[in-house]
């Protein structure tokens, strides 16, 4: 069911250009409280629906969605501007979310023991959390509503899904695919709007709602936390990263450099994941750095539905003044341009891959999450120093290290404090491995059995 009562509109645009692509009608709270009715309303059939039914539903979403790829893909292009290589390659890795979740919907296991003092038996059954608000990010159109959706109906939970404002198209074409293979109606509610806070408000103040699944900024995260706390709201958060990308003394400079492509380039650095301080030995910093340079500086920038493109614009204005505000602070503290660091001329909000190096301690590129196509480098002298700096951060999602020495890698990236370690690798997203970050990066996981259980809640029975 997609919500909105209200007539006034707010429109969707394409970052490569600019132009209007559609408008959507804006909802309001009115139109909120409509969607937990129906959830409400939904709720107690979807829930009583055998695990098997629900798992078989969410295997056809796969099959059709998989089917449907190119149609999401452009879809994603449309809206979020991504190459149509990276979008086709986000279409799939949304489709397998569902088929995770269609294969772990049968397997909501419980438990069974005898008390530890031998004075009774002890039974632990799981049951669908309830009603749950899932608000969607627009740098993953796809990916972040799957990853959410496909655990909350795996576990017979009903949603109401706030897509961001950016890219509300690919949620709308997601959630048809879910009536289209069987999903009820009143299951999925899609809330579209361009003025979020006022329907946050409304949904987590329904006391219907037991659920909060959130994909955002820090900022915005700790705010839904306070509208949680009234009603003691379940709440997980996937939040903001700064994630530190070691290159250590004995690291493959070119399994590195084409590590760092990967944990940088990959949605034009508009990803949580994306490395954001490349800490780099001093005795391989010039080799690494002038790799590095080489393969940004040939990457070539475009729309997302030219065949050669292998970048697109940032997501919109804001999103490049940031990333050329944060370029120019560390620039004026004594950082060097190797390559970039300039927008390119013309329509849309495209800005040049970009690396810095000498990049000074207290320069703001190095505490605020970029999201964008600039990596900065400094240098340490030692394994201590390198995990202090990549400590120094109130973040902790993911990490990468680069060693050819695997037992060495692993010990420091059980030193540093994140959620995730890529060890010789820029990508650790996968739908069977549970994503989440420590301190400011986040509460809970998502996908892995774990992304199950944040919306089961267990239920203990104590019997002689």
């Amino acid at each position: 069911m997609v919500i909105a009562t209200e007539r006034r509109r707010f429109p969707v645009l394409d970052p490569a250009d600019g132009s209007v692509i559609d408008s959507l009608e804006s909802a309001g709270p009115d139109d909120a409280i409509a969607a937990v009715d129906a959830a409400a309303e939904a709720a107690e059939d979807w829930a009583s629906r055998a695990p098997r039914e629900r798992a078989e539903i969410l295997r056809r979403a796969f099959e059709l969605m998989t089917e449907r790829n190119e149609d999401i893909a452009r879809l994603i292009v449309r809206e979020m501007g991504k190459p149509l290589a990276e979008a086709r390659g986000e279409a799939s890795y949304a489709a397998e979310f569902l088929r995770w979740f269609s294969e772990e919907a049968v397997r909501a296991n419980g438990d069974f023991a005898v008390a530890p003092a031998g004075t009774n038996r002890m039974l632990v059954t799981h049951a669908p959390i309830g009603i749950a608000l899932l608000i969607t990010p627009w740098n993953f159109p796809a990916a972040m509503a799957t990853r959410k959706i496909g655990p909350a109906l795996a576990a017979g939970c009903t949603v109401v899904l706030k897509p961001a404002e950016e890219t509300p198209l690919t949620a709308l074409a997601i959630a048809g695919l879910l009536t289209e293979a069987g999903v009820p109606e009143g299951v999925v509610n899609v809330v579209c709007t361009d003025d979020p806070a006022p329907v946050a408000e409304a949904v987590l103040s329904d006391p219907r709602v037991r659920k909060l699944s959130f994909t955002g900024s820090t900022g915005v995260g700790r705010r839904l936390l306070e509208l949680c706390a009234p009603q003691v709201i379940s709440a997980s958060m996937e939040l903001g990263g700064n994630s530190p990308f070691l290159v250590l003394q004995d690291a493959d400079i070119d399994v590195a450099v084409a590590g760092a492509m990967a944990a940088k380039m990959r949605n034009g650095g508009e990803a949580c994941t994306a490395a954001n301080r490349f800490l780099v030995h001093d005795s391989v910093a010039e080799s690494f750095t002038s790799r590095l340079t080489a393969a940004m500086s040939a990457v070539r920038v475009g729309n997302g539905f030219d065949r050669t493109a292998q970048l697109g614009p940032l997501i919109n204005a804001a999103a490049r003044d940031k990333v050329e505000r944060l370029v120019a602070d560390a620039i004026e503290r004594g950082a060097r341009v190797r390559t970039g660091a300039q927008r390119i001329p013309g329509p849309g909000y495209f800005y040049a891959p970009t690396v810095l190096d000498r990049v000074q301690p207290g320069s703001q590129i190095l505490s605020e999450e970029v999201f964008g196509p600039v990596a900065p480098i400094m240098t340490f002298s030692d394994e201590d120093e390198a995990i202090a700096l990549a400590n120094e951060t109130e973040y902790g999602l993911v990490a990468f290290v680069f060693s050819r020495d695997l037992r060495r890698a692993m010990a420091i990236g059980e030193e540093i404090e994140t959620g995730m370690v890529g060890l010789n690798r820029g990508v650790v997203s996968d739908p069977a491995a549970p994503f989440g970050g420590t301190k400011q990066s986040g509460i809970g996981r998502e996908g892995g059995h774990h992304g199950l259980l944040e919306f089961l809640e267990p239920k203990y029975f104590a019997f002689d």
